[in-house]
């Protein structure tokens, strides 16, 4: 298999920037998977905050012991305040996987080039 094809198959389902550590491009590889831990950290502590506020709502007494009613609770948490923050690190986390995939595959297409003997064409 082509280093190409490699690489954008390891940033496409192993994590972000792991194509780029194949391909011995460890500072990309560094900065994909750094968003990426970031991006992922935001979601988590997100989710764990809005949770944390459900069951705390639930041992108060405030929410029943009611499925109906804290699926209904969660659906409201989802749309309300500190959101923001994580609809962000969901999109930069979208982005961020696709561009390393793509990135990945060029630099590995390069490489492949290289390796091939052909030659890549300069800008100037």
């Amino acid at each position: 298999m082509k280093q190409s094809m490699k690489a954008a198959l390891f940033s496409a389902f192993v994590l972000p920037g792991s194509g780029h550590f194949l391909l011995k491009k460890h500072l990309q590889g560094v900065l994909f998977s750094g968003v990426t831990f970031v991006c992922l950290w935001v979601l988590l502590s997100t989710a764990l905050d809005k949770a944390e506020e459900i069951s705390l709502k639930i041992q108060s007494g405030e929410i029943p012991l009611d499925l109906s009613r804290i699926t209904a609770e969660v659906t409201n948490q989802t749309a309300g305040d500190g959101t923001q923050l994580a609809e962000i690190a969901t999109y930069l986390l979208v982005a961020c996987w696709l561009v390393s995939i793509v990135d990945s595959f060029r630099a590995g297409w390069i490489l492949d080039r290289k390796e091939s003997g052909h030659e890549i064409p300069s800008k100037t």
